[in-house]
């Protein structure tokens, strides 16, 4: 089976920054998009209004297992099968190693790796049912190359692409190709606390001489999940305008 115009997309944590510009940007390309997060915004309220019947989305947590479910369920029946899944939703609480609280480390484990494995399990059933998959797992240069402040959430984003890797050679023999993309710092998408001495610091550091935009991460995402992009799994691939380089 190719993917189509029609194929149906799934963007975890697609109510605001990066996650809501992938919803946004499949449904202006013809998919059926389904999305959740844990509250709704005016932008997605404004997204359910302009496409009635190609956007779904819920309230949820992706933590809890029973509404997970619930999620799948219902977007299978309105949709059917999904065909692309985007791991978008993550979580991102800075904090020196010596005084992070057990509390916060499990609620960036807890999101950013078992929610999204929980997710791609149930997912990729549906994949494999249909012979047809694209996964892509939205991780950061974090997980690459660190950042003070942010030990515990760039050990999820490492474990992330090494999810990815393994995954890929799970499910590749039945056309499913993973694929985890790593962002640099995104003007659009301050999670990491910089403040504006930090940003400009990197800004310097960039070859390209400025910030990324969600434009930057877009054109890859619409790539991974096209058929030209057959051959291409297992990868992590940076975005980051020579930063890491």
């Amino acid at each position: 089976m190719s993917t189509s115009s029609s194929s149906a997309v799934l963007v975890s944590g697609g109510g605001r920054g990066l996650g809501l510009s992938i919803v946004r940007d499949f449904l202006v390309g013809g998919r059926r998009v389904a999305s959740f997060s844990r509250s709704t915004t005016d932008s997605i309220r404004e997204l359910q209004d302009k496409y009635r019947t190609s956007f779904y989305f819920e309230e949820m947590d992706l933590t809890d297992q029973e509404a997970c479910k619930r999620f799948i369920a219902n977007m299978a029946r309105d949709f059917g099968p999904t065909q692309i899944l985007i791991n978008n939703a993550g979580l991102a609480i800075s904090g020196v190693m010596p005084l992070f609280s057990d509390e916060n480390v499990d609620k960036i484990l807890d999101l950013n790796l078992k929610g999204t494995m929980r997710l791609t399990r149930l997912v990729s059933r549906m994949m494999l049912a249909s012979g047809f998959g694209r996964i892509i797992n939205i991780s950061s240069i974090v997980g690459v190359s660190g950042f003070r402040g942010l030990s515990v959430y760039g050990a999820s984003k490492a474990a992330l692409d090494g999810y990815t890797r393994a995954l890929a050679r799970e499910l590749g023999s039945r056309n499913i190709t993973v694929n985890s993309i790593a962002p640099g710092f995104l003007r659009t998408e301050m999670s990491h606390d910089l403040s504006e001495r930090q940003m400009k610091q990197m800004i310097r550091r960039t070859p390209v001489g400025r910030p990324g935009v969600v434009e930057d991460v877009l054109g890859m995402i619409e790539l991974l999940a096209s058929p030209r992009a057959s051959f291409v799994t297992g990868q992590v691939i940076v975005i980051d305008g020579g930063l890491t380089c």
